[in-house]
């Protein structure tokens, strides 16, 4: 399994492992035990969740029954992101409509009004409000905090990277 980790200088490494945890529980190990924390404990683990060989979802602090303190995402834009899982207010969070309009709701809605509450929200910096939306092949982002979304990414050759930004 490939994951690439950044040390806060702005450089990054690329490493691999072999699995040696199974973190959803279907008996087959998906995951890398580490001290990604720095707290001295092998209770963090980087997992695979989509079986594509590329490290998808970042663990901190399993106890345990393997139930994570906190979980952070790859959001399709290459950027580390918190899973809202429910921890701290239900799953859900506000978040602001294309039309401006506020709602409370979660991780699962229905943003782009099709019908269908199969959009994601994100909230990266756990604050409460949605800071990123993930829509079929595009990503909306909050870049600045406001609540407004600033850019929306799109992956218009459908190899999961976005490769177009247009500013809202």
């Amino acid at each position: 399994m490939d994951y690439c980790l950044g040390v806060g200088d702005g450089t990054a490494a690329m490493w691999t492992a072999e699995p040696n945890l199974d973190l959803d529980g279907d008996g087959v190990f998906d995951a890398i035990g580490l001290d990604f924390d720095g707290d001295g404990l092998v209770d963090d683990a980087l997992a695979d969740l989509d079986g594509d060989g590329v490290v998808d979802h970042a663990v901190l602090d399993l106890d345990d029954d393997g139930h994570p303190e906190a979980s952070f995402t790859d959001d399709g834009t290459g950027t580390w992101s918190l899973s809202v899982d429910g921890k701290d207010r239900g799953g859900e969070m506000r978040w602001f409509g294309l039309d401006g309009a506020e709602t409370v709701g979660g991780p699962q809605v229905d943003f782009d009004g099709d019908g269908a509450a199969d959009d994601r929200l994100l909230d990266s910096d756990r604050d409460g409000l949605a800071d990123r939306a993930l829509v079929g092949d595009q990503a909306y982002v909050d870049t600045d905090g406001d609540g407004q979304w600033d850019v929306r990414l799109a992956d218009t050759d459908g190899d999961g990277a976005a490769d177009a930004a247009t500013q809202l």
